[in-house]
């Protein structure tokens, strides 16, 4: 059913900021093809092979997860509701075991039965199968332990011991340690059931099997994907997705500022990304008023950030990694994405959206945020390179903003003797293949690697989890890019799970902001702003606070 609590915004009453207050051209109507349009592809629309928050935003039109969020307008887009569960999971033995029960009905686009088992194995092929699948998160894998190798190595095994199937209906996950959050791990798309006769492997990308309310017609990477109504999709057992669209197409692989064309010249109805229109096509809609009504500027929930490898010489020295952090010149790089208007200033690694932030500034860069030189200089001195040292910066040229950021940050560094060469790189593979990719890195002598950082779901452990935790870094799919093992982080991570006392929490997640910003292996540059923009075309359009941009599975096209 479709919510109706927030506020809505008539279609005669847009305006700049609109979506953020409420719902622009709310529509119960269905019809019409909704156009999306992105640089370059999706990482993978494998619900357990993927890790940017657009394709998990996207997936939800294809398949349905445990427990998902709200169809809503920001902070209200994060509630939790069940979605393939009757109701958010049954914790007993404080904590340990959690009980999920599946409505009745839930049918694949085939017409056959979704079951608990089809969850189990989606469970285990995207959080053990990482010798075919490594780029999705694995949390499940940390909290249900057990030595099980995973489907493709122990084909006749039923996955993790740990995690039962009773019946057809009812999962049950027994936990190593009491984790307070498993409805907000429910809500990854690794939830998302796969049947186990369908599985290809890592080409399950090119067509996963739809429980939500499209199913996957055609895809050709790079190029364009097609969505159609799923015949099987029941809208009576589902609490949050409402058909609007009779189809959905995205065109992938295009030049940014054709992007930029597109949405203008009414091609498309809004970037897939969720990134912001390029500075040039920015500076012409915040001039043109009537443009300026139909974009949106919110704050993304997300930090943009760059990592320095602590096991890639010289960054395995901290005062190498703490000239990187002074020298950096911050306003220079906040320019990259349009000034103030693509973002503020960060000097933490929580963003303000998340419960847990707390202003301080471990590397000051002065008042107008151009850098500390003499302090880059004392740190180089202290590391036996007074004159500096030669590096390289992964940046996905694609991602225009953040591959200018990188030149930004080159030219920084280079006042104080530090020569970074940019290279770059497609972001579809970048995680798989190359940024998260350790071996990859120190092979080609990669000491640096832009990325943007949000919560894998609005909470300090679904933010730091796989980014700081030593446990987590991987051979493929690292989010962990400055390899950082600290005990004391590890062990805060592990209270923080457990722990059910918000302001405990709080308290834990602010203390890891700052153990890892004493480590210097990871630079906060910027709390993102996209300003995005919605062609008057789209229909049912707001930001949700669950991924800090335009919730697709709202949106309609007239």
């Amino acid at each position: 059913m479709e919510t109706t609590r927030s506020k809505t915004v008539d279609q005669g009453d847009e305006g700049f900021d609109a979506a953020v207050r409420g719902v622009v051209a709310p529509t119960g109507t269905a019809g019409g093809t909704l156009r999306l349009v992105r640089t370059d592809d999706f990482d993978s629309l494998d619900p357990g092979n993927t890790y940017y928050a657009y394709t998990w935003n996207f997936l939800r039109l294809v398949g349905r997860t445990l427990v998902t969020f709200d169809t809503a307008p920001g902070k209200d887009g994060q509630r939790l509701v069940p979605d393939l569960a009757e109701a958010l999971g049954e914790p007993s033995e404080g904590g340990r075991v959690w009980t999920y029960r599946l409505r009745a009905g839930l049918k694949y686009e085939d017409g056959t039965p979704v079951t608990s088992a089809d969850v189990k194995y989606a469970i285990a092929r995207s959080n053990y199968g990482t010798d075919v699948l490594g780029a999705g998160p694995t949390y499940f894998r940390h909290l249900l332990g057990t030595d099980y190798g995973g489907p493709w190595r122990e084909p006749d095994a039923d996955g993790p011991v740990t995690l039962e199937t009773p019946d057809d209906r009812t999962l049950v996950f027994r936990l190593l340690e009491p984790f307070a959050g498993l409805d907000l791990l429910a809500t990854m798309p690794s939830t998302t059931p796969v049947p186990r006769h369908r599985d290809t492997g890592a080409d399950y990308r090119l067509g996963p099997v739809a429980t939500g309310p499209y199913r996957v017609a055609s895809y050709t990477r790079g190029e364009l994907a097609v969505l159609e109504p799923n015949p099987h999709w029941d809208p009576s057992t589902d609490p949050v997705r409402v058909r609007r669209a009779e189809r959905v197409e995205v065109h992938l692989g295009k030049d940014p500022h054709e992007v930029d064309r597109m949405l203008l010249a009414g091609e498309a109805h809004v970037d897939l990304a969720g990134f912001g229109v390029q500075p040039a096509t920015q500076e012409r809609i915040l001039a043109d008023p009537e443009l300026r009504a139909h974009t949106d500027n919110p704050l993304t929930g997300f930090t943009w950030i760059y990592c320095l490898s602590s096991n890639i010489a010289p960054f395995d020295d901290v005062h190498c990694r703490r000239a990187v952090q002074f020298a950096t010149d911050k306003a220079a790089m906040q320019l990259a994405y349009g000034g103030a208007v693509g973002g503020d200033v960060a000097t933490t690694l929580l963003p303000p959206t998340l419960d847990g932030y707390r202003p301080f500034d471990r590397y000051p860069v002065g008042p107008d945020a151009t850098g500390d030189l003499d302090a880059a200089r004392a740190e180089l001195k202290a590391a036996g390179l007074p004159d500096g040292f030669r590096t390289r910066i992964a940046a996905r040229k694609d991602r225009l903003k953040e591959y200018r950021a990188a030149e930004a940050l080159s030219a920084g560094l280079a006042r104080v003797g530090i020569e970074a060469e940019v290279v770059d790189f497609p972001s579809g593979d970048y995680f798989d293949l190359y940024g998260g990719c350790p071996a990859y890195l120190r092979e080609h002598g990669i000491g640096i690697i832009m990325f943007g950082w949000g919560a894998d779901f609005p909470d300090g452990y679904g933010f730091f989890k796989e980014l700081v935790d030593g446990r987590a870094i991987k051979e493929r799919g690292n989010q962990n890019m400055g390899e950082l093992d600290d005990p004391e982080i590890n062990a805060l991570l592990d209270e923080g799970a457990r722990s059910a006392d918000p302001e405990r929490r709080a308290e834990i997640w602010h203390r890891i902001d700052r153990l890892a910003m004493e480590h210097a292996v990871i630079v906060p540059y910027l709390y993102p702003r996209s300003l995005l923009y919605r062609h008057p075309d789209t229909r049912n359009v707001y930001v949700t606070g669950s991924f800090g941009m335009y919730d697709y599975v709202a949106l309609g096209a007239s």
